[in-house]
């Protein structure tokens, strides 16, 4: 009985391992989604780019965004939540920014000027929303 171990450890056990994989999918579904609706903006590297970008855009949310929202709650407030469009432009710049720094092989993302960022922001925005409710 000392090694005997109930199904809940298991499934947590499992929810840990395989959670990191489903936000990566969630987001590189999100980045697919947004280049389609806005073909202003453009990417390289197919599938490759969804993967990488996925994968940052992960780490951004991770680690910056929540960051951004804590520091904005009085912005966020003062503006009926408005102001989340502003960090989402910063987490799309970001994104964009460090794939650009770290240069992946084929892997780009281009915004053509900051009115595709404040659209692409509305947008991703939405679906993010979108896909949250559905998964919860």
């Amino acid at each position: 009985m000392l090694f005997c171990y109930s199904w809940k450890v298991d499934s947590r056990i499992m929810s840990l391992i395989y959670k990191p994989f489903i936000g990566i999918a969630l987001n590189a579904v999100i980045l697919f989604a947004l280049v389609q609706i806005l073909p202003e903006i453009t990417y390289t590297g197919g599938l490759k780019f969804f993967i990488i970008g996925g994968f940052v855009l992960g780490m951004i949310n991770f680690l910056v965004k929540p960051f951004m929202k804590m520091v904005s709650i009085p912005l966020t407030i003062m503006t009926g939540g408005l102001f989340i469009i502003v960090i989402n432009i910063v987490v799309l710049y970001l994104l964009k920014y460090v794939l650009d720094l770290w240069q992946f092989r084929d892997v780009a993302l281009s915004f053509p000027n900051w009115y595709t960022y404040v659209v692409a922001a509305i947008v991703f925005g939405i679906i993010n929303f979108v896909t949250h409710i559905i998964i919860k």
